[in-house]
């Protein structure tokens, strides 16, 4: 029997890293592709450990180049797509909108017209599943509020804006064309892998070299954060058992201002590198805020956990204790990535497969 093809996009990202993994090793009947740009933000060196596994080939591509996706997908079926290549960084989209618009819409749609015509004559043995963000409904002010698979969208940055678009597109395309769809929209992630440019590693990083650490504002931003292995799960669950043209809100159940997450980290820093308590917190430096900043995100995630079984197993502080522990062990991967030294690997590895 031959394998069951799924094409996971932005595989090499830090989330997508993490559900790759978790479906090559879980699904040996599965044959996962990796479609990934690699862009700053994709780094093979985070798939090290399963690139050479029977079930696993890694594609260089651009989901913004439509004839490249219509050979793709003639060339195998899948049955299956899981949608994470994105622009995600909200600075880099207020500098750059457009790329976000390129990507984050135009390349989702450009997937949905090549799937719906790669799958038309048996639509309803495929799965198009696009993971998005919380950051589409805007920002919430009152305490006891939170966003459900209900709450009106509110866009409030040119990221949030173009996955929010993107999200109506894949709904649309369920609803015109009856492309059997599958949404969930998550909180911030957390864990091994993440590029250093987002809060949590980029302070462990700056603590161990005792670099400023910028905090926006006054620190007060509220976010809610899901560990990132804890969000492949759901994925799996999700793709497997969610029911088709239903959304799904993902997160972690851990509410933290930026600025105790961040002093948080300096105690944990601290107590691991053996340095006196308070010395990293005086790296903390306030910083004009970011344009347009959210408030606050928290995710209510009851749908999930009452129709699909899923739960967060981290509470945020055991769950950034691993996060440094991994940071801190893997010292080498840290380097490369903010050296650029990891941008090398695919010629390295890959290129002469």
């Amino acid at each position: 029997m031959s394998a069951i093809k799924i094409l996971i996009t932005g595989g090499a990202g830090f989330i997508g890293s993490h559900v790759v993994r978790l479906f090559v090793k879980k699904y040996p009947n599965y044959h996962i592709y990796n479609l990934d740009s690699l862009t700053y933000a994709g780094n093979l060196m985070n798939l090290q450990d399963i690139e050479n596994e029977p079930n696993y080939t890694f594609i260089k591509g651009d989901i913004c180049d439509v004839d490249f996706l219509e050979k793709l997908f003639a060339l195998h079926d899948f049955k299956g797509v899981i949608h994470l290549a994105a622009e995600s960084h909200v600075d880099r989209s207020i500098l750059n909108p457009i790329q976000f618009v390129m990507t984050n819409v135009i390349g989702t749609v450009n997937l949905l017209n090549v799937a719906k015509n790669a799958w038309k004559d048996n639509l309803e043995e495929h799965i198009f599943y696009h993971v998005s963000t919380d950051e589409v409904y805007g920002s919430l002010h009152n305490p006891d509020e939170f966003f459900t698979e209900k709450t009106p969208y509110d866009p409030k940055s040119p990221y949030s804006a173009s996955k929010a678009s993107s999200d109506h597109f894949v709904r649309a395309y369920h609803n015109t064309y009856k492309i059997p769809i599958l949404i969930s929209n998550c909180s911030n992630n957390y864990g091994p892998n993440q590029f250093p440019e987002k809060l949590i590693p980029l302070c462990i990083n700056n603590i161990k070299h005792y670099k400023p650490l910028p905090i926006y504002g006054k620190g007060e931003n509220i976010r809610d954060w899901l560990y990132v292995i804890d969000h492949a799960q759901a994925i799996d669950l999700v793709f497997h058992q969610g029911k088709i043209g239903e959304t799904y809100n993902i997160g972690g159940f851990n509410e933290w201002k930026n600025i105790d997450v961040v002093r948080l980290l300096c105690k944990i820093m601290d107590r691991k590198l053996g340095r006196a308590e308070g010395e990293s917190e005086k790296l903390i430096t306030f910083v004009t805020d970011r344009a347009g900043h959210d408030l606050r995100y928290a995710i209510d995630a009851s749908k999930i956990m009452n129709e699909l079984g899923w739960k967060p197993t981290l509470q945020f502080e055991e769950g950034l204790e691993k996060t440094v522990d991994w940071y801190l062990a893997n010292e080498k991967w840290l380097h490369q990535v903010t050296s650029g030294e990891y941008q090398k690997y695919y010629t390295e590895q890959y290129a002469h497969r």
